[in-house]
């Protein structure tokens, strides 16, 4: 015992001689460390994440234990004779305790850089459903996940899991070349539209009229009405939608480059145009702007995935449910899925909790809600607080009809993940008839900022007009280039803060310096902008 008083008494003295950064994160272990950096405001999994890129050492269990400076509860504790940093490691990761029991633990999120894994991409169309399925991975294996623009700002490292929204524009190739495999998330096309809608919401509607004004350095004749964002915010979905099928059809195809509108295939130009300006309307982006009538277009494909960026290429090895992992009796199938998807290689294989254990590991997650914050641990969170009139409905079947119709053809029947995503989607497409029901019966009533669609707002507007006597229709401004230019806006102030950042980190490495401490929380503030899906207060 004299010797572990001894080791404990240097290293109490070692850590007083850290910086302040450092003596904080140590002393709020269980991501509470609210005031790690004052102003910037930075919720858990940033600061946990701005300590890693910083290259502070998260002590293991044990080691903390040792010094009370842990909020977890270790009773009991065993001391073995030996103390080196690998065996403390192994006690912070989740516990296979035998009969199918188990004990959450969180991974060690700084990863040694001399470990050879085999690393997972999980995408997904931009939802809170991809977080939940790296919190599995990272409680089966013990390592954590780490998100595209991460590895954009912050540049490369050894995390095992990426979590990713590319194609889409919220998402970034951000990774390079570092991937082996990929494993695709399909969440509910319902849900995920909602989500939509609050994020643009949060962009701010009420506050950035002025600056959007400005960046776009066009004259408007007034602020939209609340009623003229509701209806571009309806078209936006509506375009969302197409998106939705467009997002699955990419990774399926292995990166086939396909217009978002009509699917079709369509040259490298216009992917670029794709890629680069997302918000443009749908007649900026016809199809038809890029392709003459009667011209055979060459199938292409993303040049990511042509030049081998993905180890087993862009072709998803496992296809899985959003909804089933979080249901009480299809939830933890879901987890055994992804847990086979990180057998497929020994280098990622060997850390992987023992299979009777899996069970186990879900009911932690999912049921006892152990673990980082999800989605459904926020307050408020209803999908259901917001109605779909029958055409944003019917649009919503039309894409799930052309995917499940899609991929039920001979050519994909061999395929076990065409044949699960066809499962996945008819669940979906059989809720969204139940509710094309409640609406037809009227047990679901519509209000005005419900999701009605163009159709539904134009019928309520010629109600109000002839309720007032109104023979001739007032003049209406359209304001919907204001909506496009503050998305765009957004979407191209990213990429310039990103290259920013590329830029000086390229210009340290030629230095062979890093970022400094003041540098890393900068980009991690222009990060907390960009990371919408996990700050937001409703997902």
């Amino acid at each position: 015992m004299l010797g572990l008083a001894a080791i404990i008494i240097s290293v109490a003295l070692f850590e007083t001689s850290l910086p302040p950064l450092y003596q904080t994160y140590l002393e709020n272990t269980n991501y509470q460390a609210t005031n790690l950096f004052g102003p910037s405001s930075l919720d858990d999994d940033d600061q946990r994440r701005l300590a890693n890129s910083l290259n502070l050492y998260q002590k293991p269990s044990l080691y903390r234990t040792s010094l009370g400076n842990t909020n977890y509860q270790a009773t009991n504790l065993f001391i073995p004779s030996s103390l080196d940093i690998d065996g403390q490691r192994s006690l912070a990761n989740s516990l296979n305790l035998g009969g199918g029991d188990c004990q959450w633990q969180p991974p060690t999120y700084d990863v040694p850089a001399e470990v050879d894994f085999h690393k997972t991409i999980v995408t997904g169309f931009p939802s809170g459903d991809k977080r939940m399925v790296y919190l599995q991975m990272e409680a089966l294996t013990g390592w954590p996940a780490k998100d595209e623009w991460d590895f954009a700002f912050m540049g490369p490292s050894n995390h095992p899991f990426i979590k990713a929204n590319y194609p889409h524009h919220e998402g970034i190739w951000g990774w390079e070349g570092v991937a082996d495999q990929v494993l695709l998330v399909i969440p509910n096309i319902r849900r995920s539209m909602v989500e939509y809608h609050d994020i643009v919401w949060d962009l701010g509607y009420a506050t950035t009229w002025e600056q959007a004004t400005n960046f776009s350095k066009s004259l408007f004749n007034g602020k939209p009405h609340l009623d003229e964002f509701y209806a571009w915010r309806d078209s936006r979905v509506l375009d969302e939608t197409r998106w939705f099928g467009w997002f699955i059809d990419y990774w399926m195809e292995g990166g086939l480059q396909r217009d978002v509108f009509t699917h079709k295939i369509i040259t490298h130009d216009h992917w670029q145009d794709l890629m680069n300006k997302p918000f443009y309307t749908r007649e900026e982006l016809n199809y038809d702007n890029y392709v003459e009538n009667g011209t055979v277009i060459t199938p292409s494909y993303d040049p990511h995935c042509v030049n081998g960026e993905i180890t087993a290429g862009c072709v998803p090895v496992a296809v899985i449910s959003a909804d089933r992992l979080r249901d009480h009796t299809q939830g933890p199938a879901e987890t055994t899925a992804v847990g086979t998807a990180l057998l497929n290689d020994a280098r990622t294989a060997e850390y992987i909790i023992g299979g009777e254990a899996w069970d186990c590991i879900w009911k932690e997650l999912i049921i006892t809600r152990k673990g980082p914050t999800t989605v459904y641990d926020r307050p408020g969170v209803n999908e259901d607080g917001y109605n779909f009139s029958l055409e944003m409905l019917e649009e919503m079947i039309f894409e799930l009809n052309r995917l499940i119709t899609k991929y039920s053809l001979p050519e994909w029947s061999t395929r076990a993940t065409a044949n699960r995503l066809v499962d996945i989607l008819v669940e979906q497409r059989a809720l969204l008839q139940i509710e094309i029901n409640e609406v037809n019966s009227g047990m679901r009533k519509l209000r005005d900022n419900d999701f009605l669609g163009p159709a539904e707002r134009v019928r309520r507007r010629l109600e109000r007009e002839a309720y007032t006597r109104s023979h001739v229709a007032p003049k209406e401004e359209d304001n919907s280039r204001y909506f496009i230019n503050l998305l765009q806006t957004r979407f191209n102030e990213k990429l310039r803060e990103m290259r920013r950042f590329l830029m000086k980190r390229n210009r340290k490495a030629s230095s062979e310096q890093k970022l400094s401490g003041e540098e890393t929380v900068e980009a991690f503030n222009a990060l907390k902008k960009i990371r919408l899906h996990e700050t937001r207060p409703f997902l």
